[in-house]
């Protein structure tokens, strides 16, 4: 548990010296994580009908079924060459991230929030999600509504039309993304949420998150994460607008326009600017606003499907990925750093596998490690006494 709750072998040394009077050494935990991450990957990827998978079976299957996943990276190295990396790309390698999430919910008439949050009308907090500069507005603009606070929002629990997360479970691994897709399968088999009554699957652009929701959960509403679609027309229209107040609005106007489901009208505003444009050369840079606006375009015109959020919000489905966003930070903890490299891939992905049951709700890591062999907690088997030898009369 040290292992997987401090940031390194040596820090969960030291605590356990320190806060427990335990002495061992760095590296015989590591070897220990290399241990259990193994056999937790082994009890991953068994049958549910062998009795030793780690997910738990619920008596009843959920009211809402959240299954969400997004790519993170780590940094490895080849085993046996010592610290550091000794590789042309600095030893980064993707890894794959999944919440599968029991959840509550409810069901509304009507859109129970037809207009967008405060934090989506914020230029410094839509800069952060986009990951770029944020526009310098001196003031709202006269067209805007004045966006209502978010403790307005969701002041009470009659004004939150989220879902409430009840029980989460995690998947972490360096696997291939079809590998990964059958090990969310396993898990939401196991934990029923084919039968559940409402079930939604969350992701972002990555081609391999839909690859995997159409092989293994065709059968989920697939929504794409708002924020993600937001973090594009921010772009864009920061490119297309010189005037920081111009950007910030066209931005609000197209914002607001995917967020109440009206994805088309903004297409087709697009398509007017980029005939205004015309067509970037081949030699034209990645932040041309020809190219970004012909990237928007495209992007938009392939999700468009899955950009519903008013009739997901009614029927009290989340619109966002902000359960996965929380998640990976955790991962990232523990498995990403300035000064952490794991063997690949025998390193990255027991810590990944560590990490992960850690941060499972169902307690898995701890119900693991007190029937794995040689925990206190294991009742050994009886050894049966030799027979009795037989005198000889």
């Amino acid at each position: 548990m040290l292992a997987a709750e401090t940031r390194s072998f040596e820090r969960a040394e030291k605590t356990a010296r320190e806060g427990a009077g335990l002495e061992v050494s760095a590296k015989t935990i590591e070897r220990v994580v290399h241990d259990v991450g193994r056999e937790l990957q082994q009890r991953r990827d068994a049958h549910a009908k062998s009795g030793d998978a780690l997910a738990r079976r619920p008596e009843e299957p959920p009211d809402l079924a959240v299954v969400e996943c997004d790519g993170g990276r780590i940094r490895t190295r080849e085993p046996g060459h010592g610290p550091g990396v000794h590789r042309s790309n600095e030893g980064w390698r993707e890894d794959k991230n999944a919440c599968l999430i029991r959840a509550k919910r409810r069901v509304f008439p009507e859109d129970p929030q037809p207009e967008p949050p405060a934090c989506f009308c914020d230029p410094k907090h839509v800069a952060k999600i986009a990951e770029t500069e944020a526009l310098s507005v001196a003031a709202p603009l006269p067209s805007a509504p004045k966006p209502v606070a978010e403790a307005e929002q969701f002041d009470s629990h009659e004004n939150d039309w989220r879902p409430k997360r009840m029980v989460r479970t995690v998947l972490s691994s360096v696997a291939h993304s079809q590998e990964f897709g059958r090990q969310m399968a396993r898990e939401a088999k196991q934990r029923r949420f084919y039968e559940a009554l409402a079930r939604a699957f969350l992701g972002d652009g990555l081609p391999w998150n839909w690859s995997i929701w159409k092989e293994h959960f065709s059968d989920f509403t697939p929504i794409l994460d708002f924020t993600h679609a937001l973090s594009y027309l921010f772009v864009v229209a920061k490119a297309i607008h010189p005037q920081p107040e111009d950007a910030w609005g066209q931005y609000l106007v197209w914002m607001r326009g995917c967020w109440r489901g009206e994805v088309a009208q903004v297409l087709e505003e697009l398509r007017v600017w980029q005939g205004r444009l015309g067509t970037a050369p081949p030699e034209a840079p990645e932040h041309d606003p020809r190219r970004l606006v012909a990237k928007t375009i495209t992007y938009l015109e392939h999700n468009e499907p899955r950009m519903n959020y008013p009739e997901y919000r009614r029927q009290g489905m989340p619109v966002t990925t902000a359960w996965m966003e929380s998640l990976v930070k955790e991962i990232n903890y523990r498995a990403k750093g300035t000064e952490m490299f794991w063997n690949d891939p025998e390193g990255a992905e027991a810590i990944l596998q560590v990490r992960a049951a850690a941060l499972c709700d169902d307690n898995r890591l701890v119900q693991h490690l007190k029937t794995r062999p040689g925990s206190p907690f294991t009742r050994r088997p009886k050894t049966p006494s030799p027979p009795a030898r037989k005198r000889k009369s």
